[in-house]
């Protein structure tokens, strides 16, 4: 397998492996939906789209959001139309097998009031950088030549995954570092990180079944987003000089996660 993949290092797993909880498949089987979730409402599609939105600035509580989804109490619209946006993306992908094509329907759906409507979907084709709230560049993303390239990569790893026999904590390896990957291509012109989450969510459930979509990580990620961006941040300032030796703990965050969800 190691040898199939382009993109996405397989160099830490053994580390990864030695350093999750041990218990993880059994956390994993205990997991269930919350009592409040109907057939027209799941809550914890509320959590990840709600607290995937926060990290990125949003002004949104979760007692509001549900309000606004479950009972239909009206808000101004843009205190809840991106968070929509991005339940809409979760719930299309809870019904779709993740591929190249798939991924691209779901940035259109999260980014519908993030983007131009040509830009929903599509590849970026200007030069992309991370910037500090003071202005200072703390990451430049590959040029707008490489990025279709690294993306063929990026999906081609994701195929050969998805096609493989993987133990419960390969899998959240494996979920992890795609999320770490997608972010650092930075193909869109916004809303990578919420297409990243739910990227990583998508490929769990994929290869875990319904339960994953339970797994509250994205609120983990928000509780403790300053180490998550410092983790993020730690394998380098340019991607041709990515160090992924440096991921080990963005990569356990997410098994972390699994403690969090059984509350």
């Amino acid at each position: 397998m190691k040898d199939k993949l382009q993109i996405v290092s397989a160099e830490l797993l053994e580390a990864f492996k030695e350093q999750v909880p041990k218990n993880m498949k059994a956390a994993f089987d205990e997991l269930k939906d919350a009592e409040i979730s109907t057939d027209t409402f799941s809550f914890y599609t509320s959590v990840s789209s709600v607290f995937s939105s926060k990290i990125e600035g949003e002004d949104i509580e979760l007692d509001s959001y549900i309000k606004h989804k479950k009972f239909g109490i009206e808000f101004l619209p843009d205190y809840t139309k991106k968070i929509d946006d991005l339940y809409n993306a979760y719930s299309f992908a809870k019904e779709n097998t993740i591929n190249k094509n798939t991924i691209s329907t779901a940035h259109e759906l999260l980014s519908k009031h993030i983007v131009a409507k040509h830009y929903q979907g599509k590849i970026r084709t200007q030069n992309m950088y991370v910037s500090t709230s003071d202005g200072k560049i703390e990451y430049v993303a590959p040029s707008p030549y490489a990025v279709t390239n690294e993306m063929e990569k990026f999906y081609d790893d994701i195929d050969v995954l998805l096609n493989q026999n993987l133990l419960i904590e390969e899998v959240f390896y494996f979920a992890a570092m795609i999320h770490l990957v997608f972010v650092k291509i930075h193909p869109w012109n916004d809303g990578n990180g919420r297409c990243a989450r739910l990227i990583e969510k998508w490929f769990l459930a994929q290869k875990l079944g319904p339960k994953a979509w339970f797994i509250q990580s994205e609120k983990n990620y928000y509780l403790q987003h300053q180490t998550y961006y410092n983790n993020i941040r730690e394998l380098g300032l340019e991607y041709n000089e990515l160090d992924y030796s440096k991921a080990l703990s963005f990569l356990l965050m997410l098994a972390n996660s699994l403690n969090m969800s059984k509350n």
